[in-house]
């Protein structure tokens, strides 16, 4: 079998040169990179991931620390973060831990610091731990995806805009009694996120003038808790909301069964809106603001990259577009 030396001395260059031009770390001149690659395919020779990273000082490998990915905003994410590393011959090292699990802060505490990545990509981390400023410490490349950002770049939406938009769509047809499915009630447990969500649902509402109006049915980010929290806001007919807002997808989704099984329909009775474009949005009609997590995962590697290339460069926060998908889950109030 052929080794770097081999592929070198048929260049005629250093087995460094013949390192970096093979794997595209530091300055090469074209033909000398040209005169390497053609050694090495006249010598069949294939790069050991070991002796990779002993000759250019990475491993190639990328850790992600995200939560379980039983959610679906969290498994195309990481689909899209796969897709790209793949691209670039990188392996992923996937760390998904429960947040305020013992697991998890074993974790941060003595797994991560001795493992050895080229970058860290963190998702959804919050801050009340400062998860996030510990990643940052360990003087590896960081990215984040999510609202909390702290001294990383960065990949996220504006929740707060999305669920003030989905709210102010509501408005629009004319509800005034708008409320909030979704964001637990236990607020060491609410997620930076979901919080900025309701952030943003009561902000629409006070600028209407219907702040005395606001109702949040406090509900994990779950199809199984939106449609538990729908039927108890639902199942008081003299008291009972004309429109609901989902703290995402999954939990308008359970909303719109809810009502189903209530016998209210669907928009002529209850209008719900979504915040996410789950896969299943369309085959419930829902209206709802679309994001891509895929799209995400990508440009949280394309930003990690840059970041391992140059890691003196200025920090880039990412703004993921997102926009109102108006389908037959809303309409005017009867």
């Amino acid at each position: 079998m052929s080794k770097i030396a081999d592929v070198a001395a048929r260049a005629g260059v250093s087995k460094a040169t013949a390192s970096r031009a093979l794997s595209g770390r530091g300055y090469v001149s074209n033909d000398t990179r040209s005169r390497v690659v053609a050694a090495a395919q006249e010598l069949s020779y294939v790069a050991h991931s070991s002796a990779t990273s002993l000759a250019t000082g990475r491993t190639q490998t990328v850790g992600v620390v995200m939560p379980p990915v039983d959610r679906w905003f969290f498994s195309e994410l990481l689909s899209g973060i796969q897709e790209s590393l793949f691209a670039l011959d990188y392996d992923l090292s996937l760390y998904g831990v429960p947040e305020g699990s013992h697991t998890r802060e074993h974790l941060f505490e003595n797994v991560l610091s001795r493992r050895r990545f080229d970058g860290i990509i963190a998702v959804g981390i919050q801050p009340s731990a400062h998860e996030l400023e510990r990643l940052r410490d360990t003087g590896r490349p960081l990215v984040s995806v999510g609202p909390y950002s702290e001294g990383s770049s960065a990949v996220s939406i504006d929740d707060a805009a999305a669920a003030r938009i989905a709210t102010e769509h509501l408005i629009e047809l004319g509800h005034t009694s708008i409320a909030f499915v979704g964001g637990t009630t236990d607020a060491a447990a609410l997620s930076f996120g979901d919080e900025r969500r309701i952030d943003g649902y009561l902000a629409a509402l006070g600028t209407a003038g219907l702040a005395d109006q606001a109702r949040v049915a406090g509900a994990a980010p779950t199809l199984s808790d939106g449609y538990a929290a729908a039927v108890s806001l639902l199942g008081d007919r003299r008291h009972r909301p004309t429109a609901i807002v989902g703290v995402c997808d999954e939990a308008a989704i359970g909303a719109v069964i809810a009502a189903r099984r209530l016998g209210i329909a669907v928009p002529t009775e209850l209008s719900v809106v979504g915040i996410d474009d789950h896969e299943h949005a369309e085959l419930f009609a829902l209206t709802t603001i679309h994001q891509s997590p895929r799209e995400q995962g990508h440009d949280a590697v394309r930003l990690l990259r840059q970041r391992m290339d140059d890691p003196e460069a200025p920090l880039e926060q990412v703004a993921a577009a997102s926009a109102l998908v108006v389908r037959g889950s809303t309409a005017a109030p009867r």
